[in-house]
């Protein structure tokens, strides 16, 4: 089986207001914490490999969670991971926020096979990186950026960049939307992220901005920073190819795009989930870890994903994509084409951007379907 890879690494050293991913912060951990933990997750790692009999890993895509702060210790991970047969991805992803890397760190996943690092810069502007709790600052940001494009800048290393840009936070206007955007470009990177703030349900944002102590800009002006940004990318050359991805030619994640296209992946860490395609009926098994603290055991629940519920999961992620879903993989996988299943709804979105109003488009198409 051909499946790639998701390595969860749950510790940061703060927590941003906004993030509902689950984490820990490094100042509760023990002093053994991250050695056990590695040893588990190793274990994980090699189980599912084995389990699933995975004869390819075409990607792998370590997040967190803040891998960084792993510092030298995530060689332990490189080095069992390089042993593995079937471990020769054609392109390895690791994140890092600026604040928590080091010439080790960097010297590690060079050394590691890493060939893609993931920078979570999201702004400069001071005054909205405090609002959210957001670590690290503009200067640290600027010289940490100088560091990383020493280790990662393509044409220089053969490995690439890729930065992560929030808009929509307190304080932002379009300029400084624009500024961010202009000074990242000069650290030559090949892919950008640029998410809209969300709020997520049970955050430290959430709260703010429900007891009115915090407050973002509105709807429609967090619209506009987000497509001024959108505006900004593409003028310098980027595609948008997903609703919040841009690339260079040649540079779109190709991890990502395993998601987006459901395909085959295995998660390891806690919460971590993976996806199994059974291509013979339209069907998938998911597998999610449950949260146990840092303290991965193997315990984990499986979801069964049915025919009419994997075509519309598959629909769902193919339409984040500017091309759309895979329409061969559709029809080998489900026995029909996409425009017999939702004709109505093609029809009447023939030439209109889904992208932009994915979620009025999958309504639609969902109707249909049912």
């Amino acid at each position: 089986m051909i499946a790639s890879l998701y390595i969860h690494i749950p510790f940061c050293n703060t927590l941003c207001d906004y993030c509902d991913f689950y984490s820990v912060t490094t100042k509760s951990l023990k002093n053994n914490d991250i050695d056990n933990f590695l040893s588990v997750l190793i274990t994980e790692i090699k189980n599912k490999i084995d389990y699933f009999n995975v004869k390819e890993i075409p990607t792998v895509y370590i997040g967190g969670g803040t891998p960084s702060v792993l510092g030298k210790k995530i060689r332990l991970l490189f080095d069992v991971l390089k042993a593995i047969p079937s471990f020769k991805p054609v392109e390895f992803t690791i994140e890092a926020n600026p604040e928590s890397i080091s010439e080790v760190f960097l010297g590690e996943c060079i050394d590691g096979g890493v060939n893609r690092l993931s920078l979570g810069v999201q702004t400069f502007h001071e005054p909205s990186r405090f609002a959210v709790n957001r670590g690290g600052n503009k200067d640290i940001i600027l010289k940490q950026l100088t560091l990383a494009s020493n280790y990662f800048s393509g044409d220089k290393t053969g490995k690439t960049l890729s930065i992560d840009l929030i808009t929509g936070l307190p304080y932002q206007n379009e300029k400084i939307v624009t500024d961010d955007i202009k000074r990242v470009l000069d650290f030559s990177p090949v892919h950008i992220s640029l998410y809209s703030l969300s709020v997520e349900k049970d955050t430290v944002l959430e709260k703010k901005i429900n007891d009115k102590t915090l407050f973002l800009p509105a709807n429609d002006y967090s619209d506009n920073l987000w497509l001024t940004g959108r505006d900004s990318l593409i003028h310098a050359g980027f595609e948008h190819y997903e609703v919040s991805n841009f690339a260079l030619p040649q540079n779109r994640c190709l991890h990502n795009i395993r998601y987006w296209q459901m395909d085959n992946w295995l998660g390891a860490g806690p919460t971590a989930s993976g996806t199994i395609i059974n291509e013979k009926n339209g069907s998938a098994k998911r597998f999610t870890n449950e949260k146990l603290g840092i303290r991965n055991e193997g315990l984990f629940t499986c979801e069964e994903l049915d025919r009419n519920s994997l075509m519309k999961e598959t629909l769902l992620m193919g339409f984040r994509c500017k091309e759309g879903p895979d329409t061969e993989k559709f029809y080998r996988r489900f026995g029909c084409k996409i425009d017999d299943c939702i004709p109505q709804t093609i029809k009447r979105w023939e030439g209109k951007d889904k992208m932009l109003f994915l979620n009025s488009f999958l309504t639609e198409a969902f109707a249909e379907l049912d």
